[in-house]
């Protein structure tokens, strides 16, 4: 099994080919449980090397680094199972994902992420370095990143402070980067479809580290917009179009990146702003703020002392707000977002008012599926939304 994948990617870098859509092709990769390849390759132990420095491990080695998976080497658990931290025979410390057997999206997942990330490399993704199938199991080994992810620094009262205005700043340009390259830089165009607070890792120095591309989509060049029936994703991240017609572009990934950087600004999840009468997100919150002109009041109060330059952070949430806007063609590119966050010199349009529901019961997508399917790492579908 581990040796079917490795002559498949070994041959997708050779004619560098993709299925119509950005989807992985079924034909082409080796069904992982019919094939009668060895499932585990003893031999591989950490310099099974196969490109890009990705590794065949065995299983061997991945019970060695982590324990046998102990419980006290636990970093968290998202929907397609647990992640452990590992420590391999070279001392090089590793995050160990271990998809679960019972997961319907595990094997998907698990084929996309190693086709993306073997044929992404950029700072501020982060960097896959192989894999080990045995039996049932799939998993995947990852850099480790000491900080953890965003979410468990930006929410909490006490570790935000570690985040002064610099920082904060210095992720936003990070992400933005990471989107860039795979919008317009990368070999292939990729939609991250999945991006917030909780897939964004940071490594040592606090830089920013996309993750988890298990839901992601591949574009051709020439490709500007696809149409799925299975929207995935998280609520609140995801724009209308996506949420309501299942239309997905870059422009989607955009429009959460708006969301994560409303969230940075503000220390506030987008979900946080509800009452006994209405709903409303933290991007319409940061547009009524925005309309009256007390843009500043939007501010994390950790950041009283250390954000002195408060035109950039207005330039910041004027950004995001053009992000977030109802109309994916309004919204800006990555190249142009970057521009606008570094470029202060240069105008920026005035944003309108973005795409938000006041009724927390009034969305319904009208996509229907034959049967409810889990379909996102939260899991979470969008496909007939009621409150919770």
């Amino acid at each position: 099994m581990a040796f079917s994948i490795l002559c498949y990617l070994q041959q997708r870098r050779r004619k560098s080919k993709l299925s119509a859509e950005g989807k992985i092709d079924q034909n082409n990769f080796l069904n992982f449980r019919n094939s009668k390849r060895p499932t585990d390759l003893p031999g591989l132990q950490n310099d099974g090397k196969m490109g890009h420095d990705l590794s065949v491990f065995s299983y061997e080695s991945v019970i060695s680094a982590t324990m046998n998976f102990a419980e006290e080497n636990k970093l968290g658990e998202g929907g397609f199972g647990p992640v452990y931290k590992g420590k391999l025979a070279t001392g090089q410390e590793v995050a160990v994902k271990r998809l679960s057997k019972c997961s319907g999206q595990g094997t998907l997942e698990f084929k996309n992420e190693l086709i993306l990330i073997y044929e992404l490399q950029h700072t501020n993704l982060v960097q896959l370095f192989g894999f080990c199938i045995h039996g049932e199991e799939k998993i995947l080994i990852y850099e480790y990143m000491p900080n953890k992810s965003l979410d468990y620094f930006l929410f909490d009262p006490i570790k935000g402070v570690f985040l002064d205005w610099s920082k904060r700043f210095s992720i936003i340009e990070g992400i933005a980067q990471g989107l860039l390259y795979l919008h317009k830089f990368s070999r292939k165009r990729v939609i991250h479809r999945d991006l917030k607070a909780s897939n964004v890792l940071l490594d040592a120095n606090m830089n920013p580290k996309i993750s988890d591309f298990g839901m992601a989509r591949i574009f051709s060049i020439n490709e500007l917009e696809a149409n799925t029936s299975r929207i995935v994703g998280t609520r609140g991240y995801m724009p209308p179009e996506y949420a309501m017609e299942g239309i997905f572009s870059t422009k989607s990934d955009v429009y959460s990146f708006g969301v994560l950087v409303l969230e940075i600004i503000s220390g506030r999840r987008n979900n946080s702003f509800y009452n006994d009468v209405r709903a409303i997100n933290l991007a319409g919150y940061a547009w009524e703020l925005w309309k009256e002109g007390l843009g500043t009041q939007l501010m994390d109060p950790t950041l009283a002392d250390s954000c002195t330059n408060k035109d950039k952070l207005l330039r910041c949430i004027n950004v995001a707000l053009l992000c977030v806007e109802d109309s994916a063609a309004n919204r800006p590119t990555m190249s142009d977002v970057l521009s606008g966050l570094t470029n202060e010199s240069s105008p920026l349009p005035a944003p309108t008012k973005p795409a938000f529901s006041t009724d927390r019961y009034a969305v319904t997508s009208s996509i229907v599926e034959e049967e409810p399917r889990i379909l996102s790492v939260n899991d979470l579908t969008i496909s007939d939304c009621d409150g919770r």
